[in-house]
Formats: structure tokens, sequence, C-alpha cells
């Protein structure tokens, strides 16, 4: 007994020294509430609060010297500089039904204070430098990372010029790609444990991925489809995706420790006789398979689609959503290509929604853009992933969550 109580009083201690440091080291503070409006307890929660809002409780806020607080708990966070989603973020690993819980963020004015955090999330781009292009592809060379990439026009499909063919994004739950050339599509990493593997992937030549290795594989076959959730436009009844374009620039715009985000500009896709420029932005945050689709596109397009591979083993759901849900087009069976089972889904928000269509390749929703602006989400969820979804019953009862929540964000004020 005695024993506990020492171990109890030393973690008092211990917290008591730790909370007093972060108030010397960030002496200014002001205070976040964040809410869960709905009856459903909700897990890995992103919450942004928007230079706007920083600027309301402080004029001194310096993105370079915070933390935020959970009562004496530091929470894991980053400050996001570019214009989607800009701002403070964090995750709050659980909010119960209606539970609000307030969080200090505490700052230094001047200083330059970095933390250190686990990385839960990433976004990469790598190419080969110091090699050539010979008919189309890239001969020698080495991988090198970078920030930003105009495609060139020599690039196409297996050129062997970028890792694992194109820009990559993942979370603890998952991993991304989509194909940086003429097919434009999304495919799926799935992950067996938490730790960041993208920048391993694809080193040691194209086709290992697509074999089960340690961390995982690519799992998802995509073909001449949608993927999931590549863009895509509907006419004559079959799918167009990103294919034919005057330039494309692709640019990782935030690499964070909880969030992470891909910026693409498709410049002049050639689209029924018109052109149209296509501004992309995915992300991703800690804890959540989701990505995050933001399109921007010109000359007010009356439709764009997105939607998922079909697969004869995978059987298909479809929901409209309603008020209180977002609707979806998912998928579900031993469609992987571990021949295991794999789930596949894409959020969609009604308001934007003009029916459910189908080609030889893929299940799609139509989408009408709202003064050019157009959002949905997509995740694949693997068997294999750690903890993960396992069987078709919690594959549904997960996406029923998904819509759900989707529907109501939390608030943060």
């Amino acid at each position: 007994m005695k024993n506990l109580v020492a171990i109890i009083l030393a973690f008092a201690l211990y917290g008591s020294a730790v909370a007093q440091t972060l108030e010397r080291d960030f002496p200014l503070s002001f205070k976040v509430k964040v809410s869960n409006l709905s009856d459903a307890a909700r897990e890995n929660c992103m919450v942004i609060i928007s230079p706007d809002d920083i600027q309301k409780q402080t004029k001194k806020f310096n993105s370079k010297a915070f933390v935020v607080l959970d009562k004496a708990v530091e929470i894991p966070s980053q400050y996001n500089t570019e214009d989607i989603d800009k701002g403070i973020v964090f995750v709050i690993p659980k909010l119960e039904k209606r539970e609000s819980k307030e969080f200090t963020i505490r700052y230094h004015a001047t200083d330059v204070k970095p933390r250190n955090y686990t990385k839960r999330t990433q976004a990469e781009l790598s190419h080969k430098v110091d090699g050539k292009f010979v008919n189309r592809e890239y001969i020698g060379g080495t991988f090198k990372n970078v920030d930003y990439l105009r495609v060139p026009p020599e690039h196409k499909d297996h050129s062997w010029f970028i890792r694992y063919e194109g820009p990559g994004w993942e979370s603890d739950k998952v991993g991304y790609r989509f194909y940086l050339d003429q097919r434009n599509a999304t495919d799926v990493f799935g992950k067996k444990g938490p730790e960041m593997v993208l920048q391993n992937v694809g080193l040691d030549g194209f086709d290992s991925y697509h074999e089960i290795q340690p961390w995982g594989m690519d799992v998802m076959k995509v073909g001449k489809s949608l993927g999931v959730g590549s863009i895509g436009a509907f006419e004559n009844g079959k799918t167009i995706r990103v294919e034919k374009t005057d330039s494309v620039t692709c640019r990782i715009t935030e690499n964070g420790v909880v969030y992470s985000s891909i910026l693409t500009n498709y410049y002049g896709w050639k689209l029924g006789g018109k052109k149209y420029d296509v501004q992309s932005t995915i992300s991703i945050h800690a804890g959540t398979r989701l990505s995050h689709q933001i399109l921007s596109v010109t000359n007010n397009p009356d439709t764009l689609c997105t939607g998922i591979v079909k697969d004869k083993l995978a059987k298909v759901f479809k929901s409209k959503g309603d008020a209180q849900h977002w609707g979806y087009i998912a998928t579900y069976g031993n469609q992987s290509l571990n021949n295991d089972a794999l789930g596949l889904v894409v959020f969609f928000n009604p308001a934007n929604a003009l029916g459910f269509k189908e080609d030889e390749f893929s299940e799609i929703i139509a989408l009408k853009p709202n003064m050019g602006k157009l959002e949905y989400y997509f995740e694949g969820a693997w068997e294999l992933e750690a903890n993960g979804i396992s069987n078709e019953t919690e594959f549904l009862s997960y996406i029923q969550s998904m819509a759900s929540q989707l529907s109501q964000p939390v608030s943060a004020r």
C-alpha cells in the first residue's frame, strides 16, 4: 500500500513539475471549447482553430511556440500555413455523446519552441534525379523527396520516374497514393501497424509493394476504374478520368504529425470540347482512414463524378443520405490483391448528389459542384489492419457511424 501511495505521489509531483515548466515556457494562454453535438460518442476528432478565431482571442499568438493542453496533459498539435484547414490543428482521442471539453492554448509571444511528437500522418512525393528520359522511360538516377513537381511532358504510366508512381499520404490507419500521370486514379496501401511506412515503399523497385510485406501492401485493383475517390466526369455512359491536360503540378502542402495534405493543379483538362482547370486538395488526419478531397473547378461544369472500382467478389452498398447523414457508395468483400477482405467507401454531401451511375469498371456517384466547389471523403479498410474492421457487419456499422459524423462535425469556439 505504501508503494502505491508513493507511486501516486511521484506521478502527481511529476505532473505538477511539467505543468509549471509549460507555464514558464509558454506564459500566455487562451481557452477553446470543443463540443460533440451528436448523440453518439466519436473518436479521433480533428479540431481546427482558424487564424480568424485565434485573432478573436489574442493578437499576440505565435505559431512557432505553442502547446495545446487538456487540463495538464499536452495534446500533439501543429500549425497549418496553407489556406485550406489553416490554423492550429489537434486531434482529440474521444468525445462522449453531447460532451464538451475545454482546452488551453499556451504560447510564447516571441520565441521559437518546436515540440517533438510522434508522427501519425505523412505526405510525400519522390522522383528520380540525375537520370534522363529515353522514349518516355526514365533511365538511371536515384529517388529524391521533393515538396513540388511540375510533371514532365514525357512522363506517363510506368515511366519509372516517380516512386510508387505518384504522391502518397497516410495516417496511422491506412495509406494512399494516386497515379501522377494520365490515369490520375487513387489506390490504397493497407497497413498492419501505426508506424509511418511510405518513406520505405518502392525503393527496391515498382513491384514489391504488390506483394505482402511486413508493413502491409498495395491492396486495391485500380485498372481503368475510378479506384476509390478519383476525380472524373461521366459522359456517354462511361467515366472520363483527368487524363488529357495541358500541364500538371503537385505540391506537398503539409507533412505534419497530426495532419498532412497534397495540392495538385490540373491545367486545361480537356472534357467535352471544353477545358477546365482543376485544383485538388487531399488531406488526412491522425487516427482516421478518411481522406478529404476538396475540388475547385473553373468554367462551372454541370457535373463531376467519383466512385469505386467494380469487383465481382464485393457487395455494393449505396445510400442517398439525408439531413442527418452523408450519402455513400461502398463495397465490401474479398476484393484485395491479397485475396482477403477490403472495404471501400466514398462519402458525399446529399446536397451535391445527382444520382448513382455505373459503367464497365466503376460504381459511380454524379455530383454537382456549387460555384465550382466540391468536397467528398473516401477511404479503404483492410482486414489485416491492426485492430481493424474484420467483417461486413462491422463495416456497415462503421460507415453508418461515419455518415452521421460527417453531417455534424464537432464545434470549436
